[in-house]
């Protein structure tokens, strides 16, 4: 592994507020990372002995992921974390092209000096987070980026959008990792989009902006929909 300089900053994650908000995000790290994996059967009981929060808070994350579409209720069967299929996939991407090529282009036109440093600054924390191997701290940078570039875009109902497509784009981003088995090469590809991102508001350059992060998602929806078509156990996914 490539040695890399410390990350001196890591971004600071505010602790809950309440019980309901520390499960939602003990739950979104748990499915965005595959822990609990696509199409499973959620049982609370069984999440409310792992997590030690009590079933009245867990069921008001659960309501809150599931308008997220991170989990599902089937009638008659239970809940159960949403599967990544091929047309769940398609939408997700649709979804996402929509919203970040809004929020690059905006931020290209609205962004401060100081948004723009700081943009900048993610997206170095970012390549040297990748080449630590800290995935921890790169999600964490990852997320910080998002958020500064929706302050950037300055379009309320475009920020109230990036916290549900992160997570959404999050999982998806493990889940071609996993298949890879390499989460790296991965985070340098999205790093790589990120600088040019950043570089391209710097730069008052929307067009670019825009077409860097709707390239990017095209390349990682085409990632998507190449191995879902590849044999699962004996199968593929149409």
């Amino acid at each position: 592994m490539m040695a890399a300089p410390a990350i001196t900053h890591a971004p600071t994650v505010r602790e809950p507020r309440s019980l309901a908000e520390r499960a939602y995000r003990q739950l979104v790290r748990l499915i965005t990372r595959l822990e609990l994996p696509p199409g499973s059967l959620i049982v609370e009981k069984e999440l409310t002995l792992r997590l030690g929060i009590g079933r009245t808070p867990m069921r008001e994350a659960l309501q809150r992921l599931a308008i997220e579409g991170l989990v599902v209720h089937q009638p008659n069967r239970g809940m159960f974390v949403t599967d990544v299929t091929t047309s769940g996939v398609q939408s997700i991407y649709e979804f996402r092209s929509i919203i970040d090529a809004s929020l690059a282009r905006l931020a290209a036109q609205r962004a401060t000096l100081e948004q723009t440093r700081q943009l900048l600054e993610l997206h170095d924390r970012l390549v040297a987070a990748s080449r630590a191997g800290n995935i921890d701290d790169y999600v964490e940078l990852d997320r910080s980026f998002y958020g500064i570039l929706a302050a950037a875009a300055q379009n309320d109902y475009l920020t109230e959008a990036v916290p549900r497509i992160f997570h959404l784009h999050l999982r998806l981003w493990f889940y071609i990792s996993a298949r890879r088995g390499d989460w790296q090469n991965v985070a340098n590809a999205h790093a790589e989009m990120a600088g040019s991102v950043a570089r391209a508001v710097a730069q008052r350059a929307p067009d670019d902006a825009q077409h860097a992060i709707t390239s990017y998602i095209a390349r990682r929806h085409q990632d998507l929909h190449d191995l879902l078509w590849q044999p699962v156990h004996g199968r593929s996914e149409p």
